[in-house]
């Protein structure tokens, strides 16, 4: 049975898609491929159909990612396939508990830096999409921080399902 887990920010342009490919690469590094299927979306869809912010893409490309995306809008139905919704901030972490059908999907809502130890209260990836490069570096360094305690989490998740 495969494990699911989907990224979301405002747009699905910068921090998701970004979190997405980072997150997929840690999983196959962990050969979980099969077992885990990774994407992202936004709680908007004014980028539906666009790929990822040119400044995501040289980011990810300059570390060693490919990156191949396209926008797009996260729908409420999808909860009841989800195992995990990743919100990148707490405004999308509200918003998409709000979308959630029933109380069992609200708790599938989690922040991406709540698995990262280090990074205390602020638990919220900042958007980078009105700044420079370095926003969109700094937004690389905390999904990298959060994916190592995100990946442990998914394992367990596996696990569980394979019981």
């Amino acid at each position: 049975m495969t494990y699911r887990v989907c990224f979301v920010c405002t747009g699905n342009i910068c921090r998701s898609p970004m979190a997405e490919v980072v997150f997929r690469a840690r999983v196959a590094e962990a050969g979980l491929d099969g077992l885990v299927e990774v994407d992202s979306a936004g709680t908007g869809g004014w980028h539906e159909g666009d790929g990822a912010d040119p400044r995501t893409v040289a980011v990810l490309e300059e570390n060693g990612y490919a990156c191949g995306h396209t926008a797009r809008q996260f729908q409420p139905s999808w909860f009841a396939r989800l195992d995990l919704v990743v919100a990148l901030d707490t405004g999308h972490l509200r918003a998409l508990r709000r979308l959630a059908p029933t109380e069992q999907d609200a708790q599938k809502v989690r922040l991406l830096r709540s698995y990262d130890p280090a990074a205390g209260d602020d638990l919220d990836v900042p958007d980078p999409y009105y700044g420079g490069a370095d926003g969109f570096e700094e937004c690389l360094e905390m999904v990298e921080a959060a994916s190592a305690g995100l990946l442990a989490a998914v394992r367990e998740g596996v696990e569980g399902q394979a019981a």
